[in-house]
C-alpha cells in the first residue's frame, strides 16, 4: 500500500505552529494582541476547502471537474473579501488593474498555481523542494515588511516540510518509512502559496510598503511549475491530446529519459529554480519586469531544447 497521506499533516501542523508562535511572540513582547483580519479568516476557510478535498480525494477519489469547482470557489472567496492581484507594476506597460479584472485574474492565477504544485508532483521531493525554495522567498519578502503574522506561519510550513522531505526523499519504503504527500499535501500547497503570491503583489499600504519589485519577486518564486504547466499544456495542443489527460511530458519526466536518477533530477530542477530567483533579483535593476519574464521565457525554451536534443542522442543508442 503507497502511503499517499503523508500530506493530511500539512494543515494542522502548520496552523498549531502557528497558533503557538504567536501565543509565545505575544508573550515576549509583553501582551502584544493578536489580531485576525478579514483577508486571514477568508484564506483559513478557503484553505480548509481546498485541504478537505484533498483528502477525499486521496481516500476515495474525485473527478477532475469536482476539484476544478473547489479550488474555483475557495479562490474566489478571497476577492469577495478585497484581496485581489490590484498592480501589475508595469508589466506590458500596465499598472493599476481595476477590481473587474484583477478579480478574475487572481481566481486565474490561485486555481493555476494551485494546479501547477499537484501537477508537477512526480518524483520524489520535488513539489516538496520547489515549495520550500519559494516559501524561503516569501518568508524572506514578509520579514523584510514586518508582516509577522505571515512570516510565522510560513515558517511554520517549512518546518512541517522539512521534516516529510527527509521521509519522503530518504525514507525507506521496506521499513514502512517512506511517504508521499498526496492531493491532500499538493493542492494544500499549491493554495497557500497562490495565495501568498496575490498577498505579497497586492498593492496595499495599509499592509506593506510600496515596492516595484513585489510581482517579480511573487512570479520568479514560482517559475519552474508555472512554466511547466504551460508547455506542457501547449504540447498537448499541438499533439491534439486532452489537455488534462496524465501523461510524461514534464521536466521532471525529461530529465529522467536523459538518464539522470531521481536525485540527480531533483536536484538539476531546484538549482533552475534558484538559478532564476538569482537571475531576475540581478536582472531587476537593469531592465523592466516585461523584459525579464520575456528572458525567463527563452532561458526556459533554451534548456528544454537542450533535453531534447539529449533524449534524441539518448534514445538512438
Amino acid at each position: 500500500m503507497i502511503p499517499r497521506l503523508g500530506g493530511i499533516a500539512f494543515l494542522p501542523s502548520m496552523l498549531f505552529a502557528f497558533i503557538m508562535s504567536l501565543l509565545v511572540l505575544s508573550h515576549v513582547l509583553g501582551g502584544m494582541e493578536v489580531t485576525i483580519g478579514l483577508w486571514s479568516c477568508v484564506f483559513i476557510v478557503s484553505i480548509f476547502i481546498i485541504y478537505s478535498v484533498g483528502v477525499i480525494d486521496d481516500l476515495i477519489g474525485l473527478g477532475p471537474k469536482v476539484k476544478f469547482l473547489a479550488q474555483t470557489l475557495s479562490a474566489l472567496l478571497l476577492p469577495l473579501s478585497g484581496l485581489y492581484i490590484n498592480n501589475l507594476y508595469g508589466f506590458l506597460g500596465i499598472w493599476d488593474v481595476p477590481f473587474y479584472i484583477g478579480a478574475p485574474l487572481t481566481v486565474f492565477v490561485l486555481v493555476y498555481i494551485d494546479n501547477a504544485i499537484n501537477l508537477i508532483d512526480g518524483i520524489d521531493g520535488l513539489a516538496g523542494g520547489l515549495a520550500v525554495i519559494s516559501l524561503l522567498g516569501f518568508l524572506f519578502c514578509f520579514m523584510r515588511e514586518g508582516v509577522w503574522a505571515y512570516s510565522v506561519l510560513i515558517a511554520g510550513l517549512i518546518g512541517v516540510l522539512t521534516a516529510y522531505l527527509y521521509f519522503n526523499v530518504f525514507g525507506n519504503p521496506e521499513s514502512n518509512r517512506k511517504i508521499f504527500m498526496g492531493d491532500s499535501g499538493s493542492l494544500t500547497l499549491g493554495f497557500v502559496l497562490g495565495f501568498l503570491f496575490v498577498k505579497f503583489a497586492m498593492d496595499n499600504s495599509r499592509v506593506m510598503t510600496y515596492r516595484s519589485d513585489s510581482l517579480l519577486l511573487s512570479y520568479t518564486l514560482l517559475i519552474v511549475p508555472c512554466f511547466d504547466v504551460v508547455r506542457v499544456m501547449l504540447s498537448r495542443l499541438r499533439d491534439g491530446q486532452p489537455l488534462f489527460k496524465a501523461d510524461k511530458r514534464h521536466i521532471h519526466h525529461k530529465l529522467l529519459r536523459c538518464g539522470l536518477s531521481q536525485h540527480r533530477a531533483l536536484v538539476t530542477i531546484l538549482g533552475l529554480q534558484v538559478a532564476y530567483v538569482i537571475m531576475n533579483v540581478f536582472m531587476y535593476s537593469m531592465m523592466s519586469i516585461t523584459y525579464i519574464v520575456a528572458l525567463d521565457i527563452l532561458v526556459f525554451m533554451l534548456f528544454n531544447v537542450i533535453l531534447n536534443v539529449i533524449i534524441k542522442r539518448a534514445e538512438l543508442k
